[in-house]
């Protein structure tokens, strides 16, 4: 799995989520629930991951849509 997007913005992350949903890519988001552990003031970034060979798919969906400057560097995967 490799890092996509790192963000607490909600909305934002829901957008993505139904971005890669569309294109039929499988992710996962983490630390959903830290917001127990910060008292729900929303600090902490949740992350969004994606299996290594969909990276480049999933980039490239979310640049289609607007987002790249959300995207993380690419390591060169």
């Amino acid at each position: 799995m490799k890092e996509l997007v790192r963000a607490n913005d909600p909305v934002l992350l829901s957008a993505i989520g139904a971005l890669l949903n569309g294109a039929n890519i499988p992710h996962v988001m983490l630390d959903q629930n830290m917001s127990v552990l910060e008292g729900s003031i929303g600090i902490l970034q949740r992350r969004v991951l994606v299996p290594e060979e969909h990276l480049r798919t999933a980039r490239q969906v979310l640049s289609d849509a607007g987002l790249a400057h959300e995207l993380r560097p690419d390591d060169g995967a």
